[in-house]
């Protein structure tokens, strides 16, 4: 008999709509408000204009030819306009499939021909892998968000006549980025409109942030805790994000002390320099509230030291691209050490004996299983892949070994199998 832990949190509710509707519902009302800032250069877009630009963008696409369904490569550091070309594709009915810009050009082209991409948006600086990658692919033109003599200006996309959304179905297809997954070469992971609307929801009783809050979009957009907990998530609730092409640790400092971030989602090496490094201490970083960390291991020490120094609570979540990434988060004021939290609102895991099968109870070491509207649809191309990760029941196997303890807060301590690469 299964043993299923459901989540403590209350259920939400998850809308059957576009993600355009959940990201741009802040844009009407708060038109006026700043939406991103582009760190270095302090250049910043407004909620309203985000919204307009990224229709204005999806006018653009489909007059010239892009039809619903259609891939489009997003190959850029964190930038503000990385949102509009993401909801752009969005508006228009497209697939955007995000990827790394430290790529090779053998790896922009195996993902730009896997994911079947038409056309490619990059930075002048990435245009030589870009140009090396496009000859042996698909795509028909190439965009820079800066200027290139190489490539189409990306402002070009951005004075098409305004559309409304596409017409989607909401288990439309949203975005393809790229996981190792369990083995091999990276798969496109299918997420859809329903996949990314239903983990902002998710979030509501873990991630809520307050409209007045400024949080600091260092993880990379194309990675889908950036995209979706960062890019997405500030949107959603309608917050300020200011975003870091790169990162360096006095250019972050001067941000979070300048900007007054209030909240910083980060990866353990970042928060491993907040505890350690001796520059810290130069920098007024009291308007930060909460550390996040998420995409790899954070020791309960580390998370104990980083808090004591910057004076704010450092909290660990959980979750990986197959799950629009989001399936376990730390709630306000529950943090507990070495604990990845609880399970998010509307999700079901079990835990099981990778040898025998059988369920496990509370305190007991198993793979992690995830059921929810958060999880992938498969992976593109890869019946086979898809049959082993998620089962016909709909549960996802993670590879991830770890446990419950008696207040629903849950603890990875090992690998069954490499299931999400952190570079």
């Amino acid at each position: 008999m299964s043993i299923i832990f459901r989540s403590p949190l209350p259920e939400v509710e998850l809308p059957e709509t576009s993600i355009g509707e959940q990201v741009f519902r802040h844009a009407g009302v708060a038109t006026d408000k700043v939406a991103f800032i582009d760190g270095p250069t302090g250049r910043s877009y407004t909620y309203g204009q985000i919204e307009e630009l990224s229709r204005r963008m999806a006018g653009a696409l489909v007059a010239r030819g892009f039809r619903k369904g259609e891939v489009f490569a997003i190959m850029a550091p964190n930038l503000p306009e990385y949102a509009i070309a993401f909801h752009g594709v969005a508006i228009a009915g497209g697939v955007a499939t995000t990827i790394n810009p430290t790529y090779t050009a053998e790896e922009v082209e195996y993902q730009l021909n896997d994911a079947g991409a038409k056309y490619l948006l990059t930075i002048s600086m990435f245009m030589g892998v870009a140009s090396e990658a496009v000859a042996h692919s698909d795509v028909v033109e190439v965009y820079t968000i800066d200027e290139s003599p190489e490539a189409t200006p990306f402002t070009t996309l951005l004075s098409g006549e305004p559309i409304d959304q596409v017409p989607v179905d909401p288990h439309d297809l949203l975005v393809l980025p790229y996981s190792s997954g369990t083995t091999g070469l990276p798969k496109g992971v299918m997420l859809s409109h329903y996949n990314l609307v239903s983990n902002l929801a998710q979030g509501q009783h873990v991630l809520g942030l307050g409209d007045d809050e400024v949080i600091v979009a260092v993880l990379p957009f194309f990675h889908i805790y950036g995209m979706e907990v960062l890019m997405n998530g500030v949107m959603y609730w309608g917050a300020t994000a200011v975003t870091m092409p790169r990162f360096d640790l006095e250019e972050f400092l001067s941000i979070l002390q300048d900007h007054k971030v209030t909240r910083a989602y980060l990866v353990p090496p970042i928060i491993l320099a907040l505890a350690k490094h001796p520059i810290v201490d130069n920098y007024d970083l009291s308007a930060l509230r909460q550390v996040f960390s998420g995409a790899a291991p954070l020791s309960a020490e580390l998370a104990a030291e980083a808090s004591a120094r910057i004076n704010a609570e450092v909290v660990q979540g959980y979750g990986l691209t197959e799950t629009s990434p989001v399936s376990h988060a730390t709630p306000p004021g529950q943090f507990k050490p070495g604990s990845i939290g609880v399970t998010v609102s509307n999700t079901e895991i079990r835990v099981v004996d990778p040898e025998t099968g059988a369920d496990l109870d509370r305190n007991e070491d198993g793979e992690i299983w995830i059921r929810g509207p958060q999880v992938m649809q498969g992976y593109l191309n890869k019946p086979e892949a898809t049959k082993i990760t998620i089962d016909e029941a709909g549960w996802l196997h993670t590879g991830d070994i770890g446990h419950v303890d008696d207040d629903d807060h849950f603890y990875i301590v090992d690998r069954l199998k490499e299931l999400i690469k952190y570079k």
